[in-house]
């Protein structure tokens, strides 16, 4: 009985001393993270909202980590391809993604992805958020939302809502719309943001939910008139313009976003210190008034607030998209 005392006391002393020598151990890898370059695959060529994003925030951060972040634009698939490379990626903090809300919406609208946007990923920050707006060509007599939903009921079926394809951001802001209106109005799907707002601009389309950067020259030159702002609150990107929720359609809301997330089995030490550096860049006073420049709000949130973020898009746009029967192959 002593030599089986004396021997569970030598296996809890060996486990305590094991304990004590890791902690110092641990502490030290992730003081003296990172070692080499970082890379940070972007999910869109370059230009645009997200790649201007992790132009102005990939060589701040380098800065501040003290290591180069390399930007490797991986487009394709609306971003499959980028977040398939991200989510099989070695989870050691040398690789992470920039990635757009069809992160979150690529699930329901596909009928195979090769990724989960919970289970296969670590979220490290909400980056920015893109609020749209909802604009008709001047033609068309309505000046508020309550008068555009009246026409369109008045005129069911012919009223156009163009947008940038099946499945983009305007497409399903236009679904939303619909079910909270109760209106039956036609959608013209384009080939890109670019051909949807030109269609409108030249009065071949009456409405489109168009993202603020590329609607606010056009809206400034009298080309098109400003209804409402898609976001939940009213937007400094677009100072005055009323939401479609407090013009009689409240829970409605839609908004692009961009944020970062790490492979799913990431160190939480390692997804904590990108994390707390990627805000301490978006919180930069240069870098902040860059981003609303392009029309853009910055966020910069906890992990976790992102992953319940990510879970609610999820399940949001997989209700529309469910209801309205949508679908891209």
């Amino acid at each position: 009985m002593p030599l089986l005392n004396s021997f569970v006391s030598l296996a809890f002393f060996a486990s305590t001393l094991l304990i004590l020598l890791s902690a110092p151990l641990s502490a030290h890898a992730a003081e003296a993270y990172p070692k080499r370059p970082i890379r940070m695959i972007v999910a869109v060529p370059p230009g645009g909202p997200a790649d201007i994003l992790a132009r102005l925030v990939g060589p701040k951060l380098s800065e501040v980590l003290g290591q180069t972040v390399v930007i490797d634009n991986r487009p394709g698939a609306n971003g499959i391809i980028a977040y398939e490379m991200a989510a099989r990626a070695n989870p050691d903090g040398y690789t992470f993604v920039l990635v757009a809300a069809g992160v979150a919406i690529n699930p329901s609208l596909y009928r195979k992805v090769p990724y989960d946007p919970i289970k296969d990923f670590a979220p490290i920050t909400l980056g920015i958020t893109v609020p749209n707006i909802l604009v008709v060509h001047p033609s068309v007599a309505a000046t508020s939302v309550r008068e555009l939903v009246a026409l369109a009921k008045a005129k069911s079926g012919r009223i156009a809502f163009a947008s940038a394809g099946n499945g983009t951001s305007g497409h399903l802001a236009l679904e939303l719309f619909k079910m909270k209106s109760g209106i039956d109005v036609v959608h013209v799907p384009y080939k890109g943001g670019g051909p949807a707002l030109a269609e409108v601009v030249a009065g071949q389309v009456q409405a489109l939910f168009s993202i603020a950067l590329a609607a606010t020259p056009q809206i400034e030159a009298g080309k098109l008139r400003a209804l409402a702002i898609t976001s939940a609150r009213r937007s400094p990107v677009v100072s005055g313009l009323p939401t479609v929720a407090e013009q009689g359609f409240p829970g409605f809301e839609v908004i692009g976003w961009f944020g970062w997330l790490a492979p799913a089995k990431t160190p939480p030490d390692l997804v904590a210190r990108l994390n707390r550096e990627i805000v301490r860049v978006l919180q930069m006073s240069e870098i902040r008034a860059r981003l609303l420049n392009q029309n853009t709000e910055p966020v910069g949130n906890s992990s976790r607030e992102f992953a319940a973020f990510i879970r609610s898009e999820h399940d949001k746009w997989a209700a529309v998209i469910r209801q309205a029967g949508v679908r891209i192959d």
